[in-house]
């Protein structure tokens, strides 16, 4: 498996950037940052763009997913860009009855929970990936030396998802699957490996420089649900981008007791959330992988003195680390100020990277 010789790691475009010398290890000219869901919610532009525009609709827009990705570069200096869709976009383009319900998140027309559910599954075909393809071109032939990040949703957290049929605060359906029936648990968790790996491979082909698979959900499980019934599906997601030569990084919330589990599926940079430091997380993982993280989202709203001193030492503790992406411990809130954002990457900048 190989990338086209005009994809920006191969032509040069990225493969110097600060943020793909960090997760590899590499002294950066620049210390990195970027945020997760710096693409929406939080930018007046962003909201006066999908004014009409159902989310889905929008990820699956490719003029539109491509301008709602760039806005955050444009406007904060970020060293990456993460492409704009959601983790539910491999099930509706295979054709699985899902929508995003405001106020409430992804709704399955129908809970997927018994062996036949899963049979019945259909599968996500790379003609279905065109859409996705087309606005990760668009978006790369925009960013020039910028990276772009792809992503996609964990297999446990889509199956959270599909067996649930909506959000859950606990995951019980889930919980109970691995172990009441295995094997439609496993039928499942690989289906949604498949998927979200096709997912991935198209955003690299069409020029990501590297991609993130995000289990929002794998918080919920002790270290023995994860590494039997998740760590295999993570893997299997993963293969399918493995071999293009791309960094790899895994994140997830409330996973400070599954680091080193999470670093075993084959990733070169692990995310770290905002509950454990980083120098901590490098300690438990040996310094093996590259990091990412924390700022706590909650003190973009704290004073300036406050969120300054937070950052610095987000900084310190990171240094530890063979290599060291800042970004938030989760998403960029939706009532955060972006001129806090675009402050808290001036700040960054002015730091000089750590040796």
């Amino acid at each position: 498996m190989t990338l086209s010789p005009s994809h920006p790691l191969l032509d040069g475009r990225t493969s110097n950037s600060p943020l793909v010398e960090s997760y590899r290890g590499n002294l950066p000219s620049r210390r990195p940052v970027w945020f997760m869901r710096q693409a929406g919610r939080s930018l007046p532009e962003y909201r006066e763009l999908r004014e009409g525009t159902a989310m889905l609709d929008a990820c699956l827009n490719p003029d539109m997913a491509a301008e709602i990705t760039l806005q955050p570069v444009r406007r904060h200096d970020v060293d990456a860009a993460i492409f704009f869709s959601d983790i539910v976009i491999p099930l509706k383009l295979a054709g699985v009855g899902v929508d995003i319900v405001p106020g409430v998140g992804p709704v399955l027309d129908k809970p997927i929970q018994t062996a036949a559910d899963v049979a019945a599954l259909p599968e996500l075909t790379d003609e279905a990936l065109e859409p996705i393809r087309e606005a990760v071109a668009k978006t790369v032939a925009e960013l020039g030396s910028t990276p772009l990040i792809g992503f996609a949703g964990a297999p446990f957290t889509l199956a959270a998802y599909m067996v649930e049929g909506k959000p859950s605060r606990d995951h019980l359906g889930p919980r109970t699957m691995m172990h009441a029936d295995p094997s439609t648990w496993s039928a499942l968790t690989e289906w949604a490996a498949d998927a979200s790996g096709r997912f991935l491979r198209a955003q690299l082909e069409a020029g990501a420089s590297a991609a993130q698979l995000f289990d929002s959900w794998a918080g919920s499980l002790g270290l023995a649900d994860y590494v039997e019934h998740v760590a295999p599906a993570s893997t299997r997601a993963l293969d399918h981008v493995r071999g293009l030569g791309a960094p790899l990084v895994h994140f997830g919330t409330g996973t400070s007791e599954l680091l080193v589990a999470m670093r075993d599926v084959g990733v070169d940079v692990v995310g770290v959330d905002y509950r454990l430091p980083l120098d901590e997380a490098n300690r438990r993982l040996g310094g093996s992988v590259a990091l990412q993280g924390n700022i706590d989202p909650a003190l973009l709203s704290a004073p300036w003195e406050v969120l300054e001193a937070h950052v610095r030492s987000v900084l310190d503790a990171g240094a530890s680390a063979p290599g060291h992406v800042v970004n938030l411990g989760h998403g960029v809130p939706p009532d955060t100020d972006p001129e806090v954002l675009t402050k808290v990457v001036t700040l960054i900048h002015s730091v000089p990277p750590a040796r």
